[in-house]
Parts: C-alpha cells; structure tokens; sequence
C-alpha cells in the first residue's frame, strides 16, 4: 500500500474518532440541574435544546410538566429573542406548599422565537426555576416537543424504562438527589428563590455554558492532537522504510 493512501485511512480514522466523541453532546433534548435538583427544595435546571436540522431553525419549544408530581412553581427566565407562556391546570386533590393549600400547578411551558430561532448547528438552553420538588420520586420525566419553522415536529416523548435500551424520542428525565439528614435540601433550599435570585441564576447559566463549551472543545482538541501526532509518527517510519528499501 503507498504511503499516501496509509495516511489517508488513518485520517479517516481519525475523523471517525472525532465525530464519535463530539456527536452525542447534542443528541436529543435533555434536563440538566444547575447544581442539584434535591427532594422537596427548589431547583435551577436547563432544558438543552439542540437544532438537528441542517435546513430548518427550531421555533418553538413545548415542555410539559409531570402530572403525577405536581409542580405548583416555575419561573422561566428570559431569554432574549423567545418569549414564555406558562400555562397551569387545576389539581384532581389540592397539595400544601408552605402550610397553605395549592388547588392548581404548573401543567406547560411554552417558548416561542420571536427571532431566528435555533439556527442548524446551534443549541439553546432554557432555564427554569421550579420546585417545590417531590419528595416521594426519584426521577420527574417531562415531555418536550420541538417545532422548527418548515413545519417539522420532533416529539421528545418517550419514557426511558430502566433494563432498556433508550427509545429513539426519549423524554428529558430530571433525576433527584436525596435530601440532607439534617433536613435541609441542598443547594435547592426548602423554600421558593425570591426575584432578587434571577440576576444571578442568569450569570450561573452563561458561566455554565461557556464551561460546556470550553469542556468539549478541550476534548475534540486532544483527540486531534493525539491523531496528528500519530500520523507523523506514521509518515516518518514509512518514508524511512522507503528510503532504505531505495
């Protein structure tokens, strides 16, 4: 085989070793904690949305609330370019928040672009601030449909069942951490943020961020590394055999 066709598979090699790694970042929509989502506390957490149409911007985000586990809060915080509409649906059986009686809950959150969207290649995060969080649960499951501007639908729905593989939709799952023994719940609290908490959970989300992107940045970059490393390697034991077979 010519050198030149032995460096060309290792780079294809290379490229397939890149692609594996960088891909799975951005498969499907997920629900990730700000910190930690603790039983009966409240939470920050971050609806990640990825646009995975090479033609079509996503426009619209539906996500639906668990009504098993009834949620009486959540604040979405702005973003700028979509707005949000929570909608709420009364409850089968009140439930008691903060020693009073709460007769509706969350039931959908819905966020409209107002702009271009979720452009092919992007992800957009969208954070809500929720609770309080059930304590008899160790998983909320919400399901996400996610509408792009040619009409397309992609619904997020399906629910992971444990011993499975996962569905080819599955549904964004928020796993719960256990309340501390001293019964305090964790970096959530046991009572509602205030407005004053919006700034900062805004600066938690652009930090975060930039730390996911620099973290997967990072790891495509030492896996290039690594492969022009080799390749080298590689072209300076063929050339040589070449010349001594000269």
């Amino acid at each position: 085989m010519k050198i030149s066709s032995r460096i060309a598979a290792v780079g294809a090699l290379a490229g397939t070793a890149v692609l594996a790694l960088s891909a799975p970042a951005l498969a499907h929509v997920t629900v990730q904690p700000e910190g930690e989502a603790a039983k009966g506390g409240y939470a920050v957490v971050d609806f990640r949305v990825p646009n995975e149409s090479d033609t079509a911007s996503t426009v619209k985000l539906e996500v639906s609330f668990p009504a098993d586990h009834p949620l009486a809060s959540a604040r979405p915080e702005p973003i700028a370019g979509w707005t949000a509409k929570i909608t709420k649906a009364e409850l089968d059986e009140p439930i008691e928040l903060h020693g009073q009686k709460i007769d509706e809950a969350v039931s959908k959150i819905t966020w409209t672009a107002t702009g271009k969207g979720i452009e092919p290649g992007f992800f957009q995060k969208f954070a809500v601030s929720m609770g309080a969080l059930p304590e008899d649960t160790d998983e909320l499951v919400f399901k996400a449909v996610q509408t792009y501007d040619d009409d397309e639908v992609a619904r997020w729905i399906e629910v992971p069942q444990e011993g499975e593989e996962e569905p080819e939709k599955p549904a964004p799952v928020l796993t719960l951490s256990a309340a501390s023994e001293d019964g305090h719940h964790g970096s959530g609290a046991s009572e509602e943020p205030s407005d004053d908490a919006s700034p900062a959970a805004a600066t938690t989300t652009a930090d975060e961020s930039g730390s996911d992107g620099t973290d997967t940045t990072a790891r495509v970059l030492g896996v290039v590394g690594i492969v022009v490393g080799a390749l080298g390697v590689a072209y300076g034991v063929l050339a040589g055999r070449r010349r001594t077979n000269a």
